[in-house]
């Protein structure tokens, strides 16, 4: 098992605590902390780090576009992730169980911009790595989200899924 430098570990608990404002409702000054530590990050080697802090300060953010932009950011550094280091350290599977959740993410945030055909793109790439879950909260809540975006893609024209996952 890979571990953490001390750097990596304060960075980590940097990280929880912006989150912890998110979570908190204090959105701001949450997007303040994400923007100063996506300053300081390595862009060459601190994917998993990228990965996070783009995920979350996308929530953070009050305009579509802006969210979407973070959120691509946020796959970015997953696939360099996935590209620089595959299998070390477990992080493969870190990584692959991260996918649903961002593809989850860039359908919403196509489906507010009304993007639908980039939506539903999304919502089918999300739909092919679903399996990456486990079987725990984390799973069943992020499945949950998919089958609740499917709806609301549906409601305003989106082609829907068959419960196979394959499109009509």
């Amino acid at each position: 098992m890979n571990q953490q430098t001390p750097a990596e570990q304060a960075m980590t608990t940097r990280i929880g605590q912006a989150v912890m404002l998110l979570h908190g409702g204090d959105r701001e000054e949450a997007r303040n902390r994400f923007s100063a530590l996506w300053a300081e990050l390595d862009h060459d080697r601190d994917h998993l780090h990228r990965v996070t802090v783009a995920h979350y300060m996308a929530d953070t953010q009050d305009d579509p576009q802006a969210e979407l932009a973070w959120d691509l950011r946020a796959l970015g550094a997953a696939e360099a992730l996935a590209g620089a280091r595959a299998g070390i350290g477990g992080h493969e599977v870190v990584v692959r169980g991260l996918y649903p959740s961002l593809h989850l993410n860039l359908a919403a945030d196509y489906l507010k911009l009304a993007q639908h055909t980039a939506a539903r793109r999304e919502l089918d790439r999300c739909h092919a790595v679903l399996d990456a879950l486990g079987d725990d909260a984390y799973g069943s809540g992020v499945r949950a989200a998919v089958g609740r975006l499917e709806l609301r893609l549906a409601e305003v024209g989106g082609e829907p899924q068959r419960p196979d996952g394959q499109s009509p």
